[in-house]
């Protein structure tokens, strides 16, 4: 089940309309950064626990943990994605499913990945679907989210829907209102991409 809210329909929508090409450009692993391989990849290897690839897409980054031998499951809004990744990752698990309505117990998860996959929540939204992912792991659980560095909150036109910019300390201080601790953050720019951040946190 998903939440049917207007937007996650937006979101929804616009991705189950470019499903396909969204999962040739970006759907296999080898086409991701080699920095993202190995901040995802040291990231997980240190988690205690089964990790929810939340926000999943094309399912490659889900694949890429169980393919390191981690208890992975990815959930997406988008039926065409989790059809697809099924397809394509027959031995990795996924389902329709998003963060307000994940379907596991309270404090039962060691990590959440959130990659890319927040940069479309408004600020107050944003603040409950961190909320969420604090209310599915365990004390001590670990978070990592990828997202676009800029103003915090700041919306730009993104080839499927209105997605917005955060600053490391500016979404910093909203994972510590939820109850994380980050642990530690990076960024990067490269020519011709938007500037990108991530933090690792956990809860506590």
């Amino acid at each position: 089940m998903v939440d049917d809210s207007g937007s996650d329909r937006r979101i929804r929508d616009g991705y189950a309309a470019r499903a396909a090409e969204y999962t040739q450009l970006f759907g296999d692993i080898g086409q991701m950064d080699e920095a993202d391989r190995e901040r995802i990849g040291g990231w997980a290897d240190a988690v205690d626990g089964r990790i929810l690839d939340a926000g999943c897409g094309p399912g490659h980054w889900t694949a890429f943990l169980a393919e390191r031998g981690i208890d992975a499951e990815g959930i997406d809004l988008v039926p065409e994605f989790v059809a697809g990744a099924c397809a394509r990752f027959p031995h990795v698990p996924y389902r329709v499913a998003s963060l307000t309505d994940v379907g596991v117990a309270s404090g039962s998860l060691g990590g959440v990945l959130a990659w890319y996959s927040l940069i479309h929540a408004g600020p107050d939204e944003l603040a409950v679907l961190l909320a969420h992912a604090r209310r599915v792991l365990r004390d001590g659980g670990a978070l990592l989210v990828g997202f676009f560095a800029g103003v915090d909150g700041e919306p730009f036109p993104h080839a499927v829907t209105t997605a917005h910019y955060w600053s490391v300390e500016g979404l910093s201080v909203l994972l510590e209102r939820a109850g994380f601790r980050v642990v530690d953050s990076d960024a990067r720019v490269q020519d011709g991409r938007r500037p990108h951040a991530s933090i690792s946190a956990v809860a506590v």
